[in-house]
């Protein structure tokens, strides 16, 4: 793959580069949509919370189960409980994504971090409210939840 996406200045808000709200993306699971996906370079894992697995009717039995400690960069410490592929539809392309799955509360239904971001060549941009990437020799546009496109 190319490294052919990228933002471009006139795909700004109006607020310009003062625009500091987080990146998220509706996706699909299966038949089930999940709003408040937060797309986040800041860290090494990718987040499920508890519920989410709830919410898509899949039953926390039938998940691997792991034991490793994730540790936050203000020195929080939280154990993993699960760890689930999720396959997520994010516009026409479908993503088989490993979660850690952890019982804290979050304003977010999921958390997609590095991991995926660096082997899909996701190009995210938070003041533009989009990701990219380019897929079948096409480039894919992803906006954010709260872009003037939505």
């Amino acid at each position: 793959m190319t490294d052919t996406a990228t933002a471009h200045g006139d795909e700004l808000p109006v607020e310009g580069m003062d625009y500091n709200k987080a990146l998220h993306i509706t996706v699909k699971c299966g038949d089930k949509v999940i709003s408040r996906v937060l797309v986040n370079e800041g860290s090494g894992v990718n987040i499920c919370p508890f519920y989410t697995p709830r919410e898509l009717d899949i039953h926390l039995r039938e998940v691997k189960k792991r034991h490793v400690r994730v540790r936050a960069f203000d020195g929080w410490q939280k154990d993993v409980i699960r760890e689930i592929y999720l396959t997520l539809q994010i516009g026409p392309v479908e993503f088989p994504i490993l979660f850690q799955v952890m019982d804290i509360s979050s304003s977010y239904n999921l958390i997609l971090r590095r991991p995926w971001i660096h082997t899909t060549w996701v190009v995210p941009s938070t003041p533009h409210q989009c990701i990219k990437f380019e897929w079948d020799c096409q480039e894919i546009i992803i906006h954010g939840e709260w872009s003037r496109s939505t």
